[in-house]
This record gives C-alpha cells, structure tokens and sequence, in this order.
C-alpha cells in the first residue's frame, strides 16, 4: 500500500469516474485502474462497484476511503511543517470565501494577494458554512472565510472583522428621520435575506419580521434585495461595506441603524485546529487589512496577527 493508491482511491471516489480521476492526477485511466486493482488485491477487499456507467465506493470502501484521507493529509502536514521553517511562503493555498462576502473583499483581494505573494499558488471558491466546514475537515481546503458563530469540533474560528448594518429604505417610505432603532425594524413593511441578516451571535435579529412580515426574502443577493425594495416599497438591511456599492441616488435612502440593541456581523477565519502553518494563515490577514476599512478590523489581527 503507497500513498500514491491512496490519492487515486479518494480521487475516484470524488469524481466516480477512473477517467476524471486520471486526468486530475495526471495519468492514463488504465494505470489508475491498474493500482487500485493492485490495492483491492492486497487488502483482499473491493473497494468500488464498477459497471458500464458508474464507479461507486462500497461500504467497506467508503470507510477505507475516510481513513485515506486521514493518513494522506497528515503525511501533508510533514511537508507543511518543512514549509513553515522557511523565510519565504510558498505553495498552494485553497481558500472558500462566503458568496455574501465575497463581493465586497475579493476583487481587492485577488489583486493584493498575486501582487504580495507571486511564489503562492492561490485557489478560491464560494461556499455556504455547512459546505465549508466540510471542506476543512477533509483537507480540500486549508481556510475558509465566513460569517462568525460556525462552531464545530476540530473547526478553530479566528475573528477577522466586524461591520455595522445599516437600513435602506425605499423613495415611498415615509420614515424621514436620519436613523431608525430595532423596535422600528420588527413589521410588515420589511425584506429580509435570510444568509445574510439571520445572524446567530447579532444582538438584535431581524428573522423576528417573520412573526409579523409577510414578505421574506431568502434567496439571491444584496443587489436584487435593494432593487425589490426600490420597485415594491419598504426596507432592508444591508452590511456597512455594501455602502460603496449604491448609486448616489440609492445612498440618499440609507439610515444608521440605533440605539443598545444596534446590531452588525462578524467575520471570521475557519481553519482546521491541526493546521501548522500560521505563516500561510498570515498572508490571508495581512491582505484583508489592505481591502477593509481599519476600524472594522479586529484590533489584534491588527497588532499581532495570527498566532498558532
């Protein structure tokens, strides 16, 4: 048994298909199938049912397959501690990135990270928490970035911002004062999107419209939220960074949001709690720091950085 087979078995159970699977690890379909037979025969087991149309891990395969993984992430983690001994970072860096999130960091982002670290191959894909969380216990990514509160075993959450909320009101409202406070939020008149504002650690939480609204809104983003307000009344939340996303005219219809119960959300860092290298971890603060406002940085991301 060779950490090779074990890369092709986990390979063939994600793709289900030994020619995706080959191409991914850079080899002909029949070597692949060859080792894994070789495997299957020396641990005297069957790993996949095979027919003309599908490849699919059977039971016992699906449990060799969660231990492969284990085993081929720590022998990573040997190359990542050599890695983290050296003066310059390189490698690869697999990032997710929350989809209500990324609109307001990650053209920045992009553009200052391949700028500050050319040596570092950078990957990033939007994921929802449940997605993310997953990702990071099987090693398909090294960090994600997302909502604060996503608490799970052998997940460790390292806070990186927080931002107000602010209200946006529709050219009808008849609200006219410069602000609103949360027991004026609590009604029929409000559209919410429920990724974005049913916040689990917010002191005030506006999925309480459900109990009178009649109108919620689940789905899609801040942009189509904002323009169903425009055309059928009302109002909404919106993060502090989506500010500079208005047209002059929409910020004349946005108020601050008052009073004890003032609420926003926290942004914070995923990573799983074995993870070594704090170097790499770094790059990703040091980089946010240029894309957000300085006073919605946590102060001692800001003073310290990332520390393991």
């Amino acid at each position: 048994m060779t950490l090779q087979q074990l890369q092709y078995i986990i390979m063939l159970e994600k793709y289900r298909s030994f020619a995706k699977a080959a191409e991914v690890c850079d080899i002909t379909q029949p070597t692949i199938s060859k080792m894994i037979a070789n495997l299957e025969d020396e641990l005297d087991v069957k790993l996949f049912e095979r027919s003309s149309k599908k490849v699919f891990p059977t039971d016992l395969g699906n449990r060799i397959i969660s231990q492969a993984r284990k085993v081929v992430m720590e022998s990573e983690r040997i190359l990542e501690i050599i890695k983290e001994t050296k003066d310059s970072v390189s490698g690869k860096l697999k990032l997710s990135i929350g989809p209500s999130i990324s609109p307001y960091i990650l053209p920045a982002f992009i553009r200052h990270y391949v700028d500050s670290f050319p040596e570092v191959s950078l990957s990033i894909e939007e994921m929802r928490p449940d997605s993310m969380i997953q990702s990071l216990l099987l090693g398909t990514i090294d960090a994600g970035i997302a909502l604060g509160g996503n608490k799970h075993d052998g997940i460790f959450e390292i806070p990186l911002y927080s931002e107000s909320f602010y209200v946006y009101i529709a050219d009808t409202c008849s609200h006219n004062s410069s602000s609103f406070t949360p027991d004026q939020l609590n009604n029929k008149n409000m559209w919410v999107m429920k990724e974005v504002q049913c916040l689990r650690e917010s002191t005030f939480s506006f999925c309480k419209a459900r109990e009178t609204g009649r109108r919620v809104y689940e789905a899609g983003n801040i942009d189509t939220l904002i323009r169903v307000v425009d055309e059928n009344g009302g109002f909404t939340i919106i993060p502090e960074m989506h500010l500079n996303f208005l047209t002059e005219k929409q910020k004349m219809n946005v108020r601050k949001l008052e009073g004890n119960s003032r609420s926003g959300r926290k942004i914070s860092m995923y990573i799983r709690q074995d993870y070594v290298r704090e170097k790499m971890l770094n790059t990703i603060s040091s980089t946010l720091i240029k894309c957000i406002p300085e006073k919605m940085i946590e102060p001692s991301l800001m003073r310290f950085g990332i520390r393991l």
